[in-house]
């Protein structure tokens, strides 16, 4: 099958699933019925279903509980060495990575600055990795909820109740997709076993041990929950973890499945199914936009290597370009589908190290996670894009002298000021800790590369850490104290500056009364208005964060076309 029709097929599929999950996740969040294990839940929990929260009251709900369960994920894993399922006799993890492990996992983050297979057993993967990918991925959707029900506006100040958004993201979401999920990855191939490692010789008849563990339980909720957290420290690149050409579109396709149909259940939440569709579209145009941008690039090659007599040129039955760093059976067509989605939907998991992409390459994953709006991930990627479509609606507003309207509320100073902090947050924490990092010399001494693609590596690192994604250029070592220390407020940063300031907008929208469209409102529904939002958004992206690119990979690009090589 070409690469063109690959690509096309899997996002066909993905478009196809939009209405049928959106009117799902619809159902899920507007629903009045309780299962009896949601019943049970709020019973154990002293949980009243039905009492509503004001933004206020919701934050601190999901901030308060993200703050149990930090505490409670780093306990376990410093207490690792005392705890059963531990067939490797594997210690506890140091403090400070410790620390680290427990807010990125809390955070829905997932970096991983240790091996899987090295530093974890079976019981921190299953009771701290996999549950928290359930319950970190569950409060961003719940948050996504809230955002919602507030700019609809039908229920006063109450957005909801967070208790019962989760529990129901949980038990009718990702349980049941993530059990049938996990059912195909075993067939596939992937392991799920508490026994121990296997023992196996060698063709050279030496002994070696083989990592095993419950993996496809954790493959199935890490892309469905837009988590991204590897069993083992090579990821969706490890064979028991991506066996096969099938198990890497599931992965794809799991990663794109919820961010894509919030958009429509957003539309039907709204009464306006319109201005879903031109979010979706958006995102779309974007996400498309920046796929082939990175296939282009990969598939053209490293010409130093076409200099030294490689041969990367495009044949019927060889593929070319620049296969540094993937596996053979994904090729680019699906390594550059995986690297776009990953990093558009801020997932975190690898099927190919992003270190050995190309300039350009590596540039398109690192500009999606510093914009975080091209789907996005675990509910916060339609909020973020609702971000820049407040901010358009306000520049808009400011252009044609009208006070900004966006689905009959009146945009004001306040929700201005909060739109503005959330966009700041972001190229603040990014910036500011790539920066630090760039002058201290016991952090440039983690770095695995000179010039511009070891300052790639430091601006992917905190890039990724901030957007919450999780994904790393491979190339820098970040197991030090600093690293973990800085990398972890870096993703405290991104999870709340940017999630409670527009939880706060839509619990401000919520209070006040529509008014009525008239010949000057200006539709937010329509494809123009959609183009303005991502011309609104790439510019202020640009503007933001280009300079920092042009340092990092546009110049390392460059160099490669100059056949420049630094040691």
């Amino acid at each position: 099958m070409s690469a063109a029709l690959q690509l096309l097929l899997l996002l066909a599929i993905m478009a196809a699933l939009v209405v049928p999950v959106g009117r799902w996740l619809h159902g899920v969040f507007t629903g009045s019925r309780h299962t009896v294990p949601e019943r049970l839940t709020y019973r154990l929990l002293a949980i009243d279903p039905a009492e509503g929260m004001d933004w206020k009251r919701y934050g601190l709900t999901l901030v308060v509980t993200n703050a149990v369960m930090l505490l409670l994920s780093y306990l376990l894993i410093r207490l690792q060495g005392l705890l059963p399922w531990n067939p490797s006799d594997l210690k506890a993890q140091a403090p400070d990575l410790a620390w680290n492990t427990a807010v990125s996992f809390m955070t829905n983050t997932n970096w991983q600055a240790y091996s899987g297979e090295q530093s974890l057993s079976y019981f921190s993967q299953m009771a701290v990795i996999t549950t928290f990918m359930f319950t970190s991925a569950a409060t961003g959707f719940a948050a996504a909820a809230a955002f919602m029900r507030g700019l609809a506006g039908r229920s006063g100040a109450s957005l909801g109740n967070f208790w019962v958004d989760a529990t129901r993201i949980i038990y009718r979401v990702f349980l049941p997709i993530s059990f049938v999920l996990a059912l195909v990855l075993v067939w596939q191939g992937v392991p799920q076993t508490l026994d121990p490692y296997a023992a196996a010789t060698t063709l050279e008849g030496r002994a070696q041990r083989i990592a095993l563990g419950p993996v496809a339980s954790l493959e199935s909720i890490k892309h469905l929950g837009t988590n991204g957290g590897g069993f083992f420290s090579m990821n969706a690149a490890h064979p028991f973890e991506n066996p096969t050409p099938l198990t890497n579109a599931l992965h794809i396709l799991s990663m794109l499945l919820l961010p894509s149909a919030l958009t429509y259940a957003f539309g039907r939440l709204l009464g306006n199914r319109k201005q879903g569709w031109a979010i979706f579209g958006g995102m779309l145009v974007m996400f498309v936009g920046f796929l082939s941008m990175t296939y282009a690039f990969e598939q053209v090659g490293n010409p130093i290597l076409s200099r030294l007599g490689a041969d990367q040129t495009v044949t019927a039955t060889h593929a070319g370009g620049n296969m540094e760093g993937k596996e053979v059976r994904f090729g680019i067509a699906q390594t550059a589908l995986f690297a776009t989605t990953t990093t558009a939907a801020t997932t975190g998991s690898v099927n190919a190290m992003h270190d050995s992409f190309t300039g350009m390459g590596g540039f398109v994953p690192t500009l999606q996670m510093m914009l975080n709006s091209v789907f996005g991930g675990k509910g916060v990627g339609l909020i973020n894009f609702v971000q820049y479509l407040l901010l358009s609606v306000f520049i808009a507003g400011l252009m044609v002298g009208r006070t900004p309207e966006f689905l009959g509320k009146k945009i004001e100073a306040r929700e201005v000021k909060l739109v503005m902090l959330a966009v700041l947050a972001h190229p603040l924490s990014i910036l500011g800790f790539t920066a630090l990092a760039s002058v201290l010399p016991g952090a440039l001494h983690s770095l695995n590369n000179p010039g511009p693609h070891g300052f790639s590596e430091l601006l992917y690192a905190y890039t990724s850490g901030t957007a919450n994604n999780g994904s790393a250029f491979a190339g820098l070592g970040a197991n030090t104290p600093f690293y973990n220390l800085t990398l972890g407020l870096a993703m405290l940063i991104g999870r709340y500056f940017t999630l409670l300031p527009m939880l706060a907008v839509a619990g401000l929208l919520a209070t006040k009364t529509r008014v009525p469209v008239s010949a000057g409102t200006l539709p937010t529904d329509t494809p123009l208005f959609g183009a303005l939002t991502v011309g609104v958004l790439l510019i202020v992206g640009a503007l933001t964060f280009l300079p920092a690119l042009t340092l990092g990979p546009v110049a390392d690009h460059l160099q490669m076309q100059q056949g420049v090589v630094l040691k």
